[in-house]
């Protein structure tokens, strides 16, 4: 659980728990982090992280609005929260996210959660935005409803990398994967991600990608979507 540079100040970092996959893009004199973990102590631990590998006021990224990538916003406020206008929260799935670690005897992250509170993003776009951080260009996109409704992908062109969120998944997207969106809309949405031509993608959960892997997961949701209609 460290980060990993994929590009020159842009890293990922992978974490035990789900294997989710956080961001942080490094400026001249700022910082932006992409998710922030699925509790405030898991949330803690990434704001340590970062300050591990800088000293610089962030700003705040939210792929999309499920606990386990936004939970932990309020270890790393003051700052800007930015998401999606459709980014809303479900604060009674709080209790339901408690409930199921304690079914499984993971209290720590059961209490953590109930203890957690929950942040509403101060800073909203609606199909594209940039930001600069710290002089860097990096530039949040939405390309319509997939894996949930307010899906954010976070380019940083000067090195060709993408955080895709949920919209890609490794080693492979699973039934948890499908939740709220619109799996009709996904495949149009990862074209619209390939617009982009990344070199480096990096997932909501697992390890770093290139295009080819984006473009498999694509086709096996179109088949899938053709097949179920």
């Amino acid at each position: 659980m460290t980060f990993t540079e994929v590009a020159d100040g842009v890293y990922a970092r992978r974490h035990e728990e789900l294997d989710l996959t956080t961001g942080l893009v490094v400026g001249e004199d700022a910082c932006l982090v992409i998710d922030t973990r699925g509790d405030r102590v898991q949330g803690a631990d990434l704001v340590n992280a970062v300050r591990e590998i800088t000293p610089y006021p962030w700003q705040v990224v939210l792929t999309h609005p499920h606990f386990d990538h936004f939970y932990g916003t309020s270890e790393f406020l003051p700052c800007d929260v930015w998401a999606h206008e459709n980014f809303q929260i479900d604060r009674e799935e709080q209790d339901v996210w408690a409930s199921s670690y304690r079914a499984q005897g993971k209290e720590d992250i059961a209490d953590a959660i109930e203890t957690t509170t929950l942040v509403t993003p101060t800073k909203f776009f609606a199909d594209t935005e940039a930001l600069s951080v710290g002089g860097r260009s990096v530039v949040l996109h939405h390309f319509g409803p997939a894996h949930s409704y307010s899906d954010t992908v976070v380019h940083v062109p000067d090195v060709d990398v993408v955080f895709a969120g949920d919209l890609v998944e490794v080693p492979e997207l699973t039934d948890e994967s499908f939740g709220d969106g619109d799996v009709t809309n996904w495949p149009n949405v990862l074209d619209a991600l390939l617009q982009l031509d990344p070199r480096i993608v990096v997932p909501g959960h697992g390890h770093p990608v290139g295009q080819d892997f984006v473009i498999q997961q694509r086709e096996n949701l179109s088949a899938g979507w053709t097949s179920a209609r």
